[in-house]
């Protein structure tokens, strides 16, 4: 397989790091979009290049930049725990968004967007603020790429994500899906193996840990 160069934002984050270096073990180029100088250190020894900028404020034309030449880019950036509805908004749908936009206008058709559990469905009852940004976010940020036509997106959901070794077995498949956890280790994996896998294009997909090899699960999907 051709190398690939990867772009991904969110690049100094856990499933980042797994992926960088899942990547750059088997020849591929990593590029890491990272706010702060400071992490660039940090994501370079894991394999990556980085590269600084605020996915909150960059224009297009900028991150279009720094998508020139990739041959696919994920979305693993997030808010994060602390965070507030505004930042939920800016980071988990508008970065979404401005990635996505920024493809477009590099010409990089295939699009990786790593969601959550509880997109696309509605906010339960009772949810507090943040969560309900936060699952508000992420859908509104997948109805915004889905439809993209200059795009080759999918879009996975992983459950509750935990930072226990990999397992190497999932459950992976179109909605709906039992909760459960996954290791983000486990996300890395199965993202690669989505780039790989152009029937995974148009697609979105449920992510837990569970029996089937990865290679079983994404096999699965193309039947």
């Amino acid at each position: 397989m051709p190398v690939q160069r990867v772009v991904i934002a969110g690049g100094h984050g856990k499933i980042a790091h797994h992926l960088i270096e899942i990547l750059t073990a088997r020849g591929d180029h990593a590029v890491a979009l990272i706010r702060k100088q400071e992490h660039a250190d940090e994501v370079a020894a894991w394999g990556a290049t980085p590269v600084v900028l605020d996915l909150e404020s960059a224009p297009a034309a900028a991150v279009a930049e720094a998508l020139a030449d990739a041959t696919a880019v994920v979305f693993a950036a997030g808010a994060g725990p602390g965070s507030g509805a505004a930042r939920k908004d800016s980071v988990d749908r508008g970065a979404a968004v401005l990635l996505a936009d920024a493809a477009e206008l590099a010409g990089v058709r295939r699009y990786v967007q790593i969601s959550s559990f509880g997109a696309g469905e509605p906010v339960p009852e009772g949810a507090d603020e943040t969560w309900t940004a936060y699952i508000t976010a992420k859908t509104a940020a997948e109805d915004d790429v889905r439809p993209r036509e200059q795009l080759d997106t999918t879009i996975l959901r992983p459950g509750l994500l935990t930072d226990d070794a990999a397992i190497g077995r999932v459950t992976l498949s179109q909605p709906p899906l039992e909760k459960g956890e996954v290791t983000r280790a486990d996300v890395a994996a199965v993202v690669v193996a989505l780039l790989d896998t152009p029937v995974t294009i148009g697609q979105t997909l449920m992510l837990t840990n569970g029996s089937s090899s990865i290679a079983d699960s994404i096999s699965q999907l193309a039947d």
